[in-house]
């Protein structure tokens, strides 16, 4: 299940829709402000910001905060050092695989009207949170997939630090109603004002 931009930014938060919850999870801390702006500060707007992406993830309780910053933290580093052409912290990689592995994943048949169809079950009898789990699969399902990672790209606006998929190689903004109008709004603004 997808989640459309104008579903989160109608819930308060500037951003998302990407395909991948973990790229909707590193948005959530804005980098470009000093200090950086973090839209899940607190644990209510953190279970607000789980509640819209449950859609997109396997039932169970909302992540704890500090589980989520760190994830959160980890997949950032991840996907900065690959944009960057940098060696990630050790550290990064750790705690991705050690939310993924947290939770055991195995696959079931269940009936689909006369055929049958493939569904994933969350093992999390044994602890574990699926949401995080399910967020720290899709990291390491785009790092270890080049081709979806070469479309990995950073807002083009110097005052944005959101990270998306590109489905086109023009897209450079994050968003097409905000970093990608303003980027409009600037050179509209430069074309009739050049003379003036």
């Amino acid at each position: 299940m997808s989640i459309s931009l104008a579903d989160v930014q109608h819930a308060g938060f500037p951003m998302g829709g990407e395909p991948l919850v973990a790229l909707d999870l590193v948005d959530t801390k804005m980098l470009v402000t000093d200090p950086p702006t973090d839209l899940i500060a607190d644990p209510a707007t953190a279970q607000a910001w789980w509640r819209l992406q449950a859609g997109r993830l396997p039932a169970g309780p909302v992540p704890d905060l500090p589980a989520t910053r760190r994830l959160r933290t980890a997949i950032r580093d991840l996907f900065d050092a690959h944009l960057e052409h940098r060696t990630p912290d050790p550290g990064s990689l750790d705690d991705v695989n050690a939310a993924a592995s947290a939770v055991p994943t195995s696959l079931r048949l269940a009936p689909a009207g006369d055929a049958y169809r493939e569904e994933v079950r969350w093992h999390t009898e044994q602890g574990g949170n699926a949401a995080l789990a399910a967020t720290a699969r899709g990291a390491i399902e785009l790092l270890a997939d080049p081709a979806r990672l070469a479309r990995l790209r950073r807002c083009a606006s110097p005052d944005c630090s959101m990270l998306f998929l590109a489905e086109t190689t023009r897209r450079q903004w994050c968003t097409p109603n905000i970093c990608g109008n303003r980027a409009r709004v600037a050179r509209h603004y430069e074309r009739t004002h050049k003379h003036s």
